[in-house]
Parts: structure tokens; C-alpha cells; sequence
């Protein structure tokens, strides 16, 4: 296959993108021949066993590695350094404890050299919509798991980058935190209307989520399949699981990841009894 063409709508491309690392005298591939398109404004749910190359995607998009071998493209250029055009949160907050909800939010603009009066604006804004206003002057050990959670996504949405790279944030958080903050991502990224790289092995979560599921398997990860989300991108999340393309979309990747435990037929089920 050669280099893959940049499509209107096309943000990010990888072309056969493989990725091995140097271990002393040995060597170690984490993804292999990895060819994906990422349109603008998606969100796409990177899923697949730990161990599976998920998470070097997001590297590469971010610039912090290069692959060994293929091509990314970010904006139809190839990657070249770091990508000042995504923020990244991983499944640790890294908030500075010493700082308020709101000085750890402003973070990025002091970075940038915001003025004093357009930061304190633009973190009031950031805070009403992660529902933390009235949070503004606590500092992170005095807030929830959830709470802080919030206060991270904030602080990567005060960066202002187009595309958001995410590598399970709500991984340690109790089912209904986690839909609490999916829900609040997603209305979020469709209001800012972000690009969204997405890392998770939580398959209920994949199928909420995605406008495009990539499933990984094996070691060195390979995509087995490209999965589009037959439920449009206004999806109200609370309400997915009476909706029946919901449940077919979930049951395929179940079926994907988990062949042993699929749902046999029911005509193979009647025999069994």
C-alpha cells in the first residue's frame, strides 16, 4: 500500500505506521503496519487488551515518539517534533497540589502569556462548564475523585488545542462517575467541537463514546477493524442502553474482543437445552 491521499475532513493519518522499541540488545514492537484515518471533529475510541499498542498511537500523534516505519500525517503534514495542535490527559489528574482549582486550570494560559484579566475570564468559564464554579478556591485534596477529574479536563480544554488525546481518564472511576464525565465530554467536545483520540479496554465505554471504534488485537498491535457508531453524534448517553443499534453495536465488539464469550445463535441456543 502506498502513502495513503489526505481527504477533505481528514485530520490525522497513519500509513502502515509500524513502531518497535530498543530494550538493550533486544527489541520490542508495540504496533504493526497500522493504517487509520482520523476525520475532524470525530471521536475516536482506541480499544483493544492492555499491551496492544494503544496508547504509542497517541505518542505519535502528539509527537513524543516517531514511528520506525510508515508515515503520520497531522493537517496533511507529516509529524516532525512535538504537535502543538493536541493536549493530553492520561489516567493520573496531575494537578499541583499546591495551586487552587482555578490556578491549576489557568495553568496553560499563563503558559501562553494570557493576560491576568482575560485568565480569570476564560477559568470562570472553563469551570462552569465542568460544573466546578463553586469550586474555584479549593485546592485538589480537598475535591472528589470525580471533581478532580473535572478540574483535569478543564485544565487540557484551557490549552485550546483542536485535537484532545486521551488515555483512560476515567478508568478508575465507579460506573456511575464514569457516566457522569462521559456525559460532560461529550457535550463538551461537541460544543468546542474537538477531535478526540480516545484509549480505552472498557468495551461499554468504547461503544458510548465512539463515532468510530478502532478495535487492536494481538502483540505487536494490529487494527482488526474500523467500527463506525450507527447512532448519530447528539446520542444522549443516559438513554443508550433502550436503544437498539446501541446494543448491536456493543454486542459486535463483544464479539470482537471477547469471541469465547460471544452470545451464540438462537438456534444453537435451543439445542443446548
Amino acid at each position: 500500500m502506498g502513502l495513503l491521499e489526505v481527504r477533505s475532513g481528514d485530520l490525522v493519518i497513519f500509513t502502515e505506521v509500524t513502531k518497535t522499541f530498543a530494550l538493550g540488545a533486544a527489541s520490542f514492537t508495540a504496533i504493526k503496519d497500522v493504517t487509520l484515518r482520523v476525520r475532524r471533529g470525530d471521536i475516536v475510541i482506541l480499544l483493544g487488551p492492555s499491551g496492544c499498542g494503544k496508547s504509542t498511537l497517541l505518542n505519535l500523534t502528539a509527537g513524543l515518539i516517531a514511528p520506525t516505519h510508515g508515515q503520520v500525517l497531522y493537517a496533511g503534514r507529516p509529524m516532525d517534533g512535538l504537535n502543538a495542535s493536541v493536549a493530553y490527559m492520561t489516567q493520573a489528574d496531575h494537578l499541583f497540589p499546591w495551586r487552587t482549582v482555578a490556578g491549576n486550570v489557568g495553568v496553560p494560559l499563563e503558559i501562553a502569556g494570557v493576560s491576568r484579566a482575560q485568565r480569570t475570564a476564560r477559568v470562570a468559564e472553563l469551570l462552569a462548564l465542568v460544573g466546578l464554579s463553586d469550586f474555584a478556591s479549593s485546592y485538589p485534596n480537598q475535591l472528589s475523585g470525580g471533581m478532580r477529574k473535572r478540574a483535569a479536563l478543564a485544565r487540557l480544554l484551557a490549552a485550546d488545542r483542536e485535537t484532545l488525546l486521551l488515555d483512560e481518564p476515567f478508568g478508575a472511576l465507579d460506573a456511575q462517575l464514569r457516566l457522569t464525565l462521559q456525559v460532560e465530554l461529550l457535550q463538551v467536545c461537541r460544543a468546542l467541537n474537538k477531535t478526540v483520540l480516545f484509549v480505552t479496554h472498557d468495551i461499554e465505554e468504547a461503544a458510548a463514546l465512539a463515532d468510530v471504534c478502532v478495535v487492536f488485537q494481538g502483540l505487536p498491535g494490529t487494527i482488526a477493524k474500523v467500527i463506525e457508531n450507527p447512532l448519530p453524534k447528539d446520542r444522549d448517553l443516559r438513554a443508550l442502553r433502550f436503544d437498539p443499534r446501541h446494543h448491536a453495536f456493543t454486542n459486535e465488539l463483544w464479539a470482537m474482543l471477547t469471541p469465547d464469550l460471544a452470545v451464540p445463535p438462537a438456534s444453537s441456543a435451543a439445542q443446548m437445552h
